[in-house]
Protein backbone atom coordinates (compact mmCIF):
# COMPACT_ATOMS: atom_id res chain seq x y z
CA UNK A 1 0.00 0.00 0.00
CA UNK A 2 1.20 3.73 -0.74
CA UNK A 3 -0.06 6.59 1.33
CA UNK A 4 1.09 10.02 0.75
CA UNK A 5 1.66 12.25 3.50
CA UNK A 6 1.23 16.06 3.17
CA UNK A 7 2.50 18.11 5.76
CA UNK A 8 3.47 21.93 5.73
CA UNK A 9 3.54 23.53 9.28
CA UNK A 10 5.56 22.81 12.21
CA UNK A 11 2.87 20.92 14.67
CA UNK A 12 2.10 18.68 11.69
CA UNK A 13 5.48 17.52 11.50
CA UNK A 14 5.31 16.92 15.23
CA UNK A 15 1.95 14.53 14.77
CA UNK A 16 3.45 12.71 11.95
CA UNK A 17 6.71 11.50 13.37
CA UNK A 18 4.71 9.07 15.29
CA UNK A 19 2.59 7.93 12.32
CA UNK A 20 5.58 8.05 9.87
CA UNK A 21 7.00 5.37 12.24
CA UNK A 22 4.78 3.11 12.62
CA UNK A 23 3.87 3.30 8.40
CA UNK A 24 6.85 2.61 7.15
CA UNK A 25 7.14 -0.26 8.76
CA UNK A 26 4.28 -1.69 6.50
CA UNK A 27 3.76 0.23 4.05
CA UNK A 28 5.36 2.83 1.58
CA UNK A 29 5.00 6.48 2.55
CA UNK A 30 5.46 9.30 -0.06
CA UNK A 31 5.91 12.77 2.55
CA UNK A 32 5.58 15.68 0.55
CA UNK A 33 6.60 19.39 2.48
CA UNK A 34 4.38 21.88 1.18
CA UNK A 35 7.06 24.76 2.59
CA UNK A 36 4.00 26.52 4.44
CA UNK A 37 6.82 26.75 7.51
CA UNK A 38 9.83 28.18 5.30
CA UNK A 39 12.36 29.18 7.97
CA UNK A 40 15.00 26.54 8.72
CA UNK A 41 14.16 27.29 12.27
CA UNK A 42 10.28 26.32 11.96
CA UNK A 43 11.24 23.61 9.15
CA UNK A 44 14.33 22.04 8.18
CA UNK A 45 15.46 21.44 11.94
CA UNK A 46 12.18 19.39 12.98
CA UNK A 47 13.11 16.28 10.61
CA UNK A 48 16.36 16.16 11.98
CA UNK A 49 15.70 16.19 15.51
CA UNK A 50 12.51 14.29 15.62
CA UNK A 51 14.14 11.26 13.38
CA UNK A 52 11.58 11.88 10.43
CA UNK A 53 12.81 11.08 6.78
CA UNK A 54 13.90 13.90 4.35
CA UNK A 55 10.52 15.01 2.33
CA UNK A 56 10.34 12.97 -0.76
CA UNK A 57 9.05 16.59 -2.21
CA UNK A 58 9.69 19.94 -1.12
CA UNK A 59 7.32 22.02 -2.37
CA UNK A 60 8.58 25.53 -1.83
CA UNK A 61 5.10 27.31 -1.61
CA UNK A 62 6.36 29.65 1.31
CA UNK A 63 4.33 32.34 3.01
CA UNK A 64 1.72 34.20 1.18
CA UNK A 65 -2.15 35.14 1.44
CA UNK A 66 -4.36 32.33 2.70
CA UNK A 67 -6.05 32.18 -1.23
CA UNK A 68 -2.67 32.15 -2.99
CA UNK A 69 -1.02 29.57 -0.93
CA UNK A 70 -4.00 27.23 -0.78
CA UNK A 71 -4.33 27.60 -4.02
CA UNK A 72 -0.54 27.10 -5.57
CA UNK A 73 -0.83 24.32 -2.63
CA UNK A 74 -3.49 22.71 -4.32
CA UNK A 75 -2.20 22.78 -7.56
CA UNK A 76 1.44 21.62 -6.65
CA UNK A 77 0.18 18.41 -4.57
CA UNK A 78 -2.23 17.55 -7.40
CA UNK A 79 0.79 16.86 -9.41
CA UNK A 80 2.40 14.94 -6.90
CA UNK A 81 -0.71 12.66 -6.17
CA UNK A 82 -0.95 12.11 -10.59
CA UNK A 83 2.15 11.05 -10.39
CA UNK A 84 2.33 8.84 -7.39
CA UNK A 85 -0.99 7.69 -7.75
CA UNK A 86 -1.59 6.76 -4.12
CA UNK A 87 -4.01 4.38 -2.30
CA UNK A 88 -4.42 7.16 0.71
CA UNK A 89 -4.00 10.82 1.66
CA UNK A 90 -3.03 11.04 5.17
CA UNK A 91 -3.66 14.84 6.29
CA UNK A 92 -3.12 16.80 9.44
CA UNK A 93 -4.68 19.28 11.90
CA UNK A 94 -5.88 22.58 10.62
CA UNK A 95 -3.57 24.85 8.21
CA UNK A 96 -3.92 25.61 4.78
CA UNK A 97 -1.63 22.54 3.90
CA UNK A 98 -4.15 20.19 5.68
CA UNK A 99 -6.71 21.41 3.55
CA UNK A 100 -5.00 21.68 -0.10
CA UNK A 101 -4.28 18.21 0.72
CA UNK A 102 -7.24 17.02 1.43
CA UNK A 103 -8.60 19.13 -1.76
CA UNK A 104 -6.33 17.49 -4.32
CA UNK A 105 -7.05 13.92 -3.46
CA UNK A 106 -10.53 14.30 -3.59
CA UNK A 107 -11.02 16.12 -6.53
CA UNK A 108 -8.70 13.08 -8.21
CA UNK A 109 -11.37 10.41 -5.96
CA UNK A 110 -8.53 9.24 -3.41
CA UNK A 111 -9.46 8.94 -0.04
CA UNK A 112 -8.52 11.35 2.08
CA UNK A 113 -7.32 10.25 5.95
CA UNK A 114 -7.24 12.87 8.39
CA UNK A 115 -5.54 13.16 12.12
CA UNK A 116 -7.13 15.52 14.62
CA UNK A 117 -10.32 15.31 13.03
CA UNK A 118 -13.61 16.42 14.88
CA UNK A 119 -11.93 19.59 16.69
CA UNK A 120 -13.66 22.59 16.75
CA UNK A 121 -13.55 26.36 18.27
CA UNK A 122 -17.05 27.12 16.76
CA UNK A 123 -15.40 30.66 15.13
CA UNK A 124 -15.54 30.47 11.80
CA UNK A 125 -13.75 33.59 11.26
CA UNK A 126 -10.75 31.41 12.48
CA UNK A 127 -8.71 30.05 8.92
CA UNK A 128 -8.13 27.25 10.77
CA UNK A 129 -11.70 26.31 11.61
CA UNK A 130 -12.62 26.93 8.23
CA UNK A 131 -9.61 24.60 6.93
CA UNK A 132 -10.99 21.67 9.47
CA UNK A 133 -14.59 21.80 8.97
CA UNK A 134 -14.00 21.08 5.26
CA UNK A 135 -11.37 18.31 5.38
CA UNK A 136 -13.25 16.62 8.05
CA UNK A 137 -16.80 16.60 5.35
CA UNK A 138 -14.50 15.43 2.78
CA UNK A 139 -12.21 12.60 4.87
CA UNK A 140 -13.15 9.03 4.47
CA UNK A 141 -11.36 7.80 7.65
CA UNK A 142 -11.11 10.70 10.42
CA UNK A 143 -9.13 10.27 13.70
CA UNK A 144 -10.38 11.92 16.51
CA UNK A 145 -8.40 12.40 19.37
CA UNK A 146 -11.15 12.58 21.95
CA UNK A 147 -14.58 11.13 22.39
CA UNK A 148 -15.57 15.05 22.22
CA UNK A 149 -14.18 15.42 19.07
CA UNK A 150 -16.54 12.01 17.38
CA UNK A 151 -19.43 13.81 19.45
CA UNK A 152 -18.76 17.00 17.30
CA UNK A 153 -18.57 14.87 14.06
CA UNK A 154 -21.62 13.10 15.14
CA UNK A 155 -23.79 16.87 15.64
CA UNK A 156 -22.52 17.43 11.94
CA UNK A 157 -23.89 14.12 10.65
CA UNK A 158 -20.39 12.63 10.17
CA UNK A 159 -20.59 8.69 11.24
CA UNK A 160 -19.07 7.07 8.82
CA UNK A 161 -15.00 6.05 8.95
CA UNK A 162 -14.52 7.73 12.42
CA UNK A 163 -12.40 6.54 14.34
CA UNK A 164 -11.47 7.26 18.10
CA UNK A 165 -7.48 6.26 18.27
CA UNK A 166 -6.49 9.17 21.12
CA UNK A 167 -3.99 11.79 19.99
CA UNK A 168 -1.16 11.77 18.82
CA UNK A 169 0.57 14.31 20.45
CA UNK A 170 0.66 11.81 23.10
CA UNK A 171 2.52 9.34 21.65
CA UNK A 172 5.16 12.09 20.00
CA UNK A 173 5.72 13.48 23.65
CA UNK A 174 6.44 10.38 25.05
CA UNK A 175 9.00 10.22 22.54
CA UNK A 176 10.26 13.27 22.20
CA UNK A 177 10.21 14.35 25.44
CA UNK A 178 13.18 11.25 26.12
CA UNK A 179 14.92 12.86 23.16
CA UNK A 180 14.74 16.53 25.35
CA UNK A 181 16.20 15.44 28.34
CA UNK A 182 18.86 13.75 26.15
CA UNK A 183 20.02 16.71 24.01
CA UNK A 184 18.79 20.15 25.24
CA UNK A 185 19.67 21.83 27.84
CA UNK A 186 18.32 24.99 26.92
CA UNK A 187 17.16 26.46 30.27
CA UNK A 188 20.15 25.74 31.73
CA UNK A 189 21.98 27.65 29.61
CA UNK A 190 19.01 30.62 29.57
CA UNK A 191 20.07 30.43 33.14
CA UNK A 192 17.13 29.53 34.79
CA UNK A 193 16.03 26.79 37.06
CA UNK A 194 13.24 24.70 37.16
CA UNK A 195 9.39 26.09 37.35
CA UNK A 196 11.26 29.71 37.69
CA UNK A 197 9.89 31.41 34.78
CA UNK A 198 7.16 31.69 32.37
CA UNK A 199 7.36 30.33 28.76
CA UNK A 200 5.82 32.59 26.27
CA UNK A 201 4.59 31.76 22.68
CA UNK A 202 2.57 34.22 20.47
CA UNK A 203 1.72 33.60 16.88
CA UNK A 204 -2.06 32.94 16.02
CA UNK A 205 -3.16 35.55 13.24
CA UNK A 206 -6.26 36.70 15.34
CA UNK A 207 -3.56 38.27 17.83
CA UNK A 208 -0.58 39.26 15.59
CA UNK A 209 -2.95 40.35 13.09
CA UNK A 210 -4.99 43.10 15.08
CA UNK A 211 -2.56 45.81 16.30
CA UNK A 212 -5.53 46.47 19.46
CA UNK A 213 -5.36 42.89 20.19
CA UNK A 214 -1.45 42.66 20.05
CA UNK A 215 -0.72 45.87 21.92
CA UNK A 216 -3.04 44.78 24.71
CA UNK A 217 -0.69 41.47 25.02
CA UNK A 218 2.37 43.38 24.48
CA UNK A 219 1.42 45.72 27.31
CA UNK A 220 0.85 42.68 29.44
CA UNK A 221 3.89 41.21 28.58
CA UNK A 222 5.41 44.63 29.53
CA UNK A 223 4.22 44.37 33.10
CA UNK A 224 5.10 40.68 34.13
CA UNK A 225 5.22 40.32 37.45
CA UNK A 226 8.02 37.14 37.00
CA UNK A 227 10.80 36.10 34.85
CA UNK A 228 9.54 34.79 31.12
CA UNK A 229 11.22 33.27 28.46
CA UNK A 230 9.84 33.98 24.88
CA UNK A 231 10.89 32.31 21.42
CA UNK A 232 9.70 34.72 18.87
CA UNK A 233 8.44 33.42 15.86
CA UNK A 234 9.63 35.60 12.25
CA UNK A 235 5.99 36.56 11.48
CA UNK A 236 5.41 37.90 14.86
CA UNK A 237 8.47 39.52 14.94
CA UNK A 238 7.58 41.49 11.74
CA UNK A 239 4.26 42.54 12.75
CA UNK A 240 5.70 43.86 16.00
CA UNK A 241 7.91 45.62 14.25
CA UNK A 242 4.88 46.67 11.78
CA UNK A 243 3.06 48.34 14.23
CA UNK A 244 6.17 50.02 16.41
CA UNK A 245 5.28 47.89 19.34
CA UNK A 246 8.60 47.45 21.90
CA UNK A 247 8.83 44.26 24.63
CA UNK A 248 10.59 46.52 27.27
CA UNK A 249 10.41 44.52 30.13
CA UNK A 250 13.73 43.51 30.79
CA UNK A 251 12.15 40.40 32.67
CA UNK A 252 11.25 38.60 29.42
CA UNK A 253 13.88 37.26 28.01
CA UNK A 254 13.02 37.15 24.06
CA UNK A 255 14.97 34.81 22.09
CA UNK A 256 15.39 33.14 18.57
CA UNK A 257 12.40 30.31 17.30
CA UNK A 258 14.12 27.11 18.48
CA UNK A 259 14.14 23.75 17.73
CA UNK A 260 11.21 20.93 18.96
CA UNK A 261 13.65 19.38 21.35
CA UNK A 262 14.54 22.61 22.65
CA UNK A 263 10.74 24.01 23.11
CA UNK A 264 9.68 20.59 24.77
CA UNK A 265 12.61 21.44 27.41
CA UNK A 266 11.21 24.82 27.93
CA UNK A 267 8.17 23.92 28.41
CA UNK A 268 9.15 21.10 30.91
CA UNK A 269 10.93 23.05 33.11
CA UNK A 270 8.19 26.15 33.07
CA UNK A 271 6.50 27.20 35.89
CA UNK A 272 3.52 28.64 33.61
CA UNK A 273 2.93 28.50 30.47
CA UNK A 274 1.39 31.40 28.32
CA UNK A 275 0.49 31.01 24.34
CA UNK A 276 -2.08 31.05 21.97
CA UNK A 277 -0.76 28.07 20.33
CA UNK A 278 -3.10 25.26 19.78
CA UNK A 279 -0.09 22.46 20.08
CA UNK A 280 1.61 24.11 23.18
CA UNK A 281 -2.04 24.14 25.34
CA UNK A 282 -2.23 20.41 25.06
CA UNK A 283 2.12 20.15 25.61
CA UNK A 284 0.94 21.85 28.90
CA UNK A 285 -1.49 19.84 29.80
CA UNK A 286 0.57 16.35 29.47
CA UNK A 287 3.06 17.58 30.85
CA UNK A 288 1.24 18.67 33.84
CA UNK A 289 2.29 22.86 33.59
CA UNK A 290 -1.01 25.48 33.90
CA UNK A 291 -1.56 26.95 30.51
CA UNK A 292 -2.89 30.20 30.15
CA UNK A 293 -4.32 30.54 26.74
CA UNK A 294 -4.45 34.35 25.20
CA UNK A 295 -7.68 33.46 23.04
CA UNK A 296 -11.29 33.76 23.18
CA UNK A 297 -11.75 30.11 22.38
CA UNK A 298 -10.30 26.74 22.22
CA UNK A 299 -9.94 23.68 20.10
CA UNK A 300 -8.96 21.47 23.39
CA UNK A 301 -11.86 21.97 24.79
CA UNK A 302 -11.28 19.66 27.27
CA UNK A 303 -8.42 20.88 29.11
CA UNK A 304 -10.64 24.31 30.20
CA UNK A 305 -12.85 21.14 31.63
CA UNK A 306 -10.19 20.08 33.30
CA UNK A 307 -9.42 23.08 34.72
CA UNK A 308 -5.52 23.21 33.34
CA UNK A 309 -6.24 25.94 31.07
CA UNK A 310 -8.01 29.20 31.37
CA UNK A 311 -8.78 31.30 28.36
CA UNK A 312 -7.94 35.17 29.10
CA UNK A 313 -8.14 36.42 25.19
CA UNK A 314 -5.77 39.39 24.42
CA UNK A 315 -6.86 41.59 28.45
CA UNK A 316 -4.20 42.49 29.79
CA UNK A 317 -6.17 42.55 33.51
CA UNK A 318 -6.84 38.76 32.89
CA UNK A 319 -3.25 37.98 31.27
CA UNK A 320 -1.63 39.18 35.07
CA UNK A 321 -4.09 38.34 36.87
CA UNK A 322 -3.92 34.58 35.59
CA UNK A 323 -0.10 34.50 35.87
CA UNK A 324 -0.53 35.63 39.46
CA UNK A 325 -2.98 33.78 40.96
CA UNK A 326 -4.00 30.59 38.23
CA UNK A 327 -2.82 27.09 39.69
CA UNK A 328 -3.47 23.70 39.03
CA UNK A 329 -4.28 20.36 40.91
CA UNK A 330 -3.13 17.60 38.32
CA UNK A 331 -3.81 15.06 40.78
CA UNK A 332 -7.62 15.70 40.28
CA UNK A 333 -6.87 15.47 36.21
CA UNK A 334 -8.38 12.29 34.15
CA UNK A 335 -5.91 11.23 31.23
CA UNK A 336 -8.26 12.37 28.34
CA UNK A 337 -5.84 12.31 25.55
CA UNK A 338 -5.41 8.48 25.29
CA UNK A 339 -2.74 6.00 25.79
CA UNK A 340 0.10 6.95 23.55
CA UNK A 341 -0.47 3.83 20.96
CA UNK A 342 -2.79 6.11 18.57
CA UNK A 343 -0.55 5.97 15.89
CA UNK A 344 -0.41 2.18 16.24
CA UNK A 345 -4.19 2.27 15.45
CA UNK A 346 -4.32 4.95 12.56
CA UNK A 347 -1.94 2.50 10.62
CA UNK A 348 -3.83 -0.34 11.33
CA UNK A 349 -7.09 1.05 10.42
CA UNK A 350 -5.37 2.45 7.08
CA UNK A 351 -3.78 -0.83 6.40
CA UNK A 352 -7.28 -2.62 7.67
CA UNK A 353 -5.38 -4.66 10.14
CA UNK A 354 -7.15 -6.47 12.67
Amino acid sequence: MKVVTVVGARPQFIKAAPVSRHLRERAQEILVHTGQHYDTAMSDIFFDELEIPSPDYHLGIGSKSHGAQTGEMLTKVEEVLEKETPDWVLVYGDTNSTLAGALAASKLHIPVAHVEAGLRSFNRRMPEEINRVLTDHISRALFCPTQTAVDHLEKEGIRQGVHFVGDVMVDALRFNRTLAQERSDLPNRLGYGSGSYILVTLHRAENTDHPRRLKEIVNALNELPLPAVMPLHPRTRGQLERYGFTIRNPSVHVIQPVGYLDMVALEASAGKILTDSGGVQKEAFLMEIPCITMRDETEWTETIRQKTNILVGADKRKILEAVENFTVSFSLVEPVFGDGKAADRIVKQLLNEP
